[in-house]
């Protein structure tokens, strides 16, 4: 028998059978024909690239992977990926940089060839099953070979700086320092996004919205997105959740796409070591409602951090807006809607969802609370 037809064979009775007992058949078969494998990965380099073809990107395959399987399938996705990666077409920076953090692809020993075979075929009956996304590139910058904003230069120091100032916040122990740097941080943002705006409607060639995902990992999922929702509304950008895999689909300009990613980072970092503090002050006092108390924490510090985000973004805003000579509200006014339009044309119709099971009393005050200690309130201007 042709070790094609083995792999044809063993996809027959496994990928469109979820039996178990189909699963074992087609895996005896692959583990009984060793000169199988090579044809068997060249499959596998196929699900990847019509993943690609159907909205997925590096990072989304990686999630998904983790997300529903075990650590020895994403050592065999991370090989995949990286195995097709050569024969893929260019796609920009954003998708190198995805490439580039994938993790290490090299499969861990395997006591025998079936359960080898066993994982293989596990993990390819998830990429067969993925659903179409919305695509994220467009045909005027990765789709088709244009050079992007992130391509023309190399990373601003502004963004250098809130790097830095973030990572200092993430790091400290005391409120107070955390508070003022995450406002440093978010004013840097802002006046870099009016920056960019100005840039961008003097250029010959003004940029156009652009959109990212950015996992939300459980649990307390969706009090996660409304932060991730706050972060990217005070940041001129626009955020979708798809709670049934596990993301948001942020739309806006690549300058504030990328802070909308550091951001989001660094105050869920913060939100958390937080909540960890604030839950064992409630342990000690006798009280045990820790799903209930986390939930509540996450989303009342959601709710504050947003609304401090919104004010310190639009103070730095109108300060960088009254010390110019240009008016900002015409450039901003047709950025914000490029980013709407962009965002209709890729998601139709969405929906609202209620946030559930944020009811703790303790909890609420207590994220509330946090979010105070990391305000992002006006402070003075960075030189």
């Amino acid at each position: 028998m042709s070790t094609s037809r083995t792999v044809d064979r063993a996809f027959e009775t496994a990928l469109y059978d979820t039996a178990d007992h189909a699963l074992d058949t087609a895996a005896s078969l692959l583990a009984a024909d060793p000169g199988a494998d090579a044809e068997l990965d060249r499959r596998g380099e196929e699900f990847v690239a019509t993943a690609w073809r159907r909205g997925w990107q590096p990072a989304d395959l990686v999630r998904i992977v983790r997300r529903e399987l075990d650590d020895v399938h994403l050592r065999l996705v991370a090989r995949l990926i990286r195995a097709q990666a050569p024969h893929d077409r260019p796609r920009g920076p954003r998708w190198a940089a995805q490439l580039d953090a994938v993790p290490e692809g090299s499969a861990a020993p395997r006591a025998d060839r079936f359960s080898h075979a066993t994982a293989v075929l596990e993990l390819y009956r998830l990429l067969l099953r993925l659903p179409a996304l919305e695509p994220l590139e467009t045909g005027g910058a990765e789709g088709n070979g244009r050079r992007t904003p992130r391509e023309a230069r190399p990373e601003s120091r502004a963004l250098a700086r809130i790097r830095a100032l973030l990572a200092k916040a993430e790091a400290t122990d005391y409120p107070e320092e955390a508070e003022a740097l995450s406002a440093k941080a978010q004013e840097l943002m802002a006046r870099h996004s009016v920056d960019e705006a100005l840039l961008s409607a003097h250029a010959p060639a003004p940029d156009t919205p652009g959109a990212c995902r950015i996992g939300i990992e459980a649990p307390y999922e969706q009090a996660k997105a409304v932060l991730l929702d706050a972060v990217a509304d005070a940041n001129h950008c626009r955020a979708v959740w798809n709670e049934a895999l596990g993301f948001s689909t942020v739309v806006g300009f690549e300058s504030d796409l990328e802070a909308v990613e550091l951001l989001h980072t660094s105050l869920l970092v913060q939100a958390e070591a937080a909540m960890t503090k604030a839950e064992a002050v409630q342990r000690a006092g006798g009280r045990k409602r820790t799903k209930t108390f986390r939930q509540s924490f996450l989303a009342a510090y959601a709710h504050r951090a947003g609304a401090r985000l919104r004010a310190a973004a639009e103070a730095a805003t109108a300060e960088a807006g009254g010390a110019g000579d240009v008016d900002l509200l015409p450039v901003l006014a047709s950025r914000e809607v490029a980013v709407t339009d962009r965002l209709e044309r890729m998601f139709p119709e969405t929906t609202t969802t209620r946030l559930r099971g944020a009811g703790d009393a303790a909890g609420w005050t207590e994220g509330t609370r946090a979010a105070d200690d990391a305000e992002v309130g006006r402070r003075r201007p960075l030189r």
